[in-house]
């Protein structure tokens, strides 16, 4: 078993890694290609209550093992095996200083459909240490097998022995909320399913006291009264899905009547605090007048209060009102300077803690520290040959889409680059979504492609999440339109700035990314050389038409927009015929997102055309490359791809 090395680093020194002030040469970069689509060596970092034991989940060349260390004696004990393939670790916890609740995810065959499902289990270091099931079927009182059975909605601090659990066991889709006890493992029914109520919230206390709704695409908060056993008729809050009122609700204060919220606040997403019973008696917190705040709140393990929030745009992501939090922080940046470090756990005792830190020489490296011992530990790297010199980190760009709207990306180059004076062949790789967004920090596919010579630039288009209401609003309806046009733009502005050479661009991406790409070479042939897919969408009226057999058909209808012409022109399997580019699809067989139906059908039809495409399936393969060996051949396959028709020209 793999050891870790743990190098102590008190306080006051100087930081383990630092950024090479050297010229970054290509010889000192060339990694070999696992060095990139490996997955983190360690993730998941987190300390038992009491802060004597440490479990984290491990990567042992591709097969994942969830770990629990002493700190005192250094002994291992394994938890769970998965291959994120059958088997997925989706979350875990510490109940109490003894037992690890574990959520895990397995992929289900029922004749020939398979399907995706959750199971809650629980580890005892002090007992079995075997993995139990957590919520056996008990036919005497369950109507419904359930899913999924991972939606803990309460850990319930001040009651170690039991957490809260909101499962359909009683009515599909109308979740019970349990009362678990995790040593006996029996459970006690303490609110039953009510109608159109899919998930519950709990207070710090561990009583429920808000209902989540949808209704099509209305959604609404309502207030559940613990001591009339009922739901108050009027919502807390309700709003349509895709409108500006929308709220989202990130937890309680201590109190029980102080509620964080996400609410807009002039154009943007912002930080409010209220109170449950004056719900539209506001308080703002914070607003990022460039940003949405895409963080949440942040507790003390300490007092169990709210000490501060969490936003990707300010000095260490994190803004704390706790004077020992505060004081933590300010050290840490002096152990650590000219880093990103963030504390992700803390023991009750606040002596303990686990650090996570990043900067422009470390992709993210774990620590463990010592409050009163004033020392930290090296724990492990995510990534350990991609520091220091090996480590090319992104740039921040903006540049203007033809219609004016400035539009914000992240450029990554490669080694040893000179730009303005030098061209390097350039991959655009838009993200995935459309309503997500690309971040400033570590990404394997754009490190790759970099460190084998090419720019590659992560465009923030519109319909991106993080830029405003307004901004995010332009993905809704709105596939191969002007969000489209932002790419072509972003390639224009790399020329301009004479980064990019005007004949060595091609165009690459994941699931809308993937869409994206193809329809690149569709509308902007004249820019693009060719397109690589991951998981991507080719037939949007296929997309409505099944979700039309889900729940969540009128949300769906909402995205995409219900014109049936518009979805079909804007469907790169509609428009093979005007391909004259090169292709490769790539997609996972077992994709619940966006079904491998998708990929299959548009190669049949290049195919059919005679158009130069490549198709690579992954065996068992889901939406997100989580399998070790799926990431690897993906990236492969991208890279030889833009190798060929980008650098034998």
């Amino acid at each position: 078993m793999l050891r870790f090395i743990f190098a102590l680093l008190f306080v006051s020194s100087t930081p383990l890694l630092q950024a090479s002030a050297q010229p970054k040469k290509p010889d000192q970069l060339k990694l070999p290609i696992e060095a990139y689509t490996s997955l983190p060596l360690v993730s998941q970092v987190n300390l038992s209550p009491s802060g004597k034991h440490l479990a984290f989940v491990q990567n042992y060349q591709g097969t994942l093992m969830l770990n629990i260390t002493d700190l005192k004696t250094q002994e291992v004990t394994p938890v769970l095996r998965s291959d994120n393939k059958e088997v997925t670790l989706n979350w875990y916890d510490w109940a109490n200083d003894n037992t690890l609740i574990v959520a895990a995810g397995y992929t289900q065959r029922q004749r020939l459909v398979k399907y995706d499902s959750t199971q809650l289990f629980k580890f005892d270091i002090k007992g079995t240490k075997k993995l139990e099931n957590l919520l056996p079927i008990r036919n005497r009182n369950v109507n419904n097998s359930a899913q999924f059975q991972d939606n803990v909605i309460s850990m319930l601090p001040d009651d170690p022995k039991h957490i809260l659990v909101a499962v359909d066991f009683d009515t599909a889709n109308r979740p019970t909320v349990f009362k678990v006890n995790v040593d006996t493992k029996r459970r006690k029914r303490i609110l039953r399913p009510r109608r159109n109520i899919s998930d519950w919230i709990a207070d710090e206390q561990g009583r429920v006291r808000i209902g989540y709704k949808l209704i099509d695409t209305t959604i609404s908060y309502v207030i559940y009264d613990h001591d009339k056993n009922k739901l108050y008729e009027k919502p807390l809050y309700q709003f349509d899905a895709f409108s500006a009122e929308r709220v989202t609700i990130l937890g309680f204060g201590k109190d029980g009547d102080t509620l964080y919220i996400k609410a807009n606040h002039e154009g943007k997403s912002a930080l409010f605090k209220t109170k449950i019973s004056q719900p539209q008696s506001r308080g703002l917190v914070f607003s990022d007048p460039d940003y949405d705040v895409d963080g949440t709140i942040l507790y003390s393990q300490i007092t169990g209060k709210v000490n501060g929030f969490s936003h990707s745009n300010t000095d260490g992501s994190r803004i704390y009102w706790d004077e020992e939090y505060k004081s933590l922080q300010t050290a840490l940046s002096t152990a650590l300077p000219n880093a990103h470090n963030v504390i992700i756990d803390k023991s009750q005792d606040g002596d303990t803690y686990v650090l996570y830190s990043s900067s422009d020489a470390d992709p993210g490296t774990y620590y463990l520290g010592h409050r009163k011992a004033q020392s930290l530990y090296l724990f492990a790297p995510q990534y350990p040959e991609i520091q220091g010199t090996t480590y090319l980190g992104k740039q921040r760009h903006s540049y203007k889409a033809r219609d004016g709207l400035t539009i914000e990306g992240y450029l990554t180059l490669p080694p040893d680059a000179a730009p303005h004076t030098v061209t390097y062949p350039t991959i655009i790789l838009p993200h995935g979504g459309p309503m997500a967004r690309d971040y400033a920090d570590f990404d394997y596919w754009s490190e790759l492609f970099a460190s084998r010579g090419y720019a590659v630039f992560q465009p923030n288009f519109r319909g991106s999440y993080g830029y405003g209401y307004e901004f995010a609003q332009a993905a809704l309806g709105a596939w191969g339109d002007a969000m489209q046009n932002d790419l072509q733009d972003a390639a224009h502005f790399l020329i301009e700035q004479k980064i990019a050479n005007k004949e060595q661009i091609c165009v690459g991406g994941g699931s809308y990314g993937g869409y994206a790409a193809v329809m690149a070479v569709v509308k902007h042939p004249e820019t693009f050389k060719c397109a690589a897919s991951f998981a991507g969408v080719m037939d949007l009226e296929f997309i409505v038409s099944r979700a039309r057999h889900y729940t969540n058909r009128e949300v769906v209808e909402k995205q995409f927009g219900n014109d049936d012409d518009k979805l079909e022109s804007n469907s790169p399997i509609n428009n093979v015929a005007s391909i004259k580019r090169p292709i490769l699809l790539i997609h996972g067989e077992d994709d619940k997102v966006v079904p491998v139906a998708h990929s299959r059908r548009m190669y049949d039809k290049l195919l059919d055309e005679n158009k130069a495409v490549q198709y690579i399936e992954l065996e068992s393969g889901n939406h997100d490359l989580s399998f070790q060996a799926h990431r690897h051949t993906t990236l492969s396959a991208f890279l030889a791809f833009f190798d060929t028709h980008l650098k034998t020209q």
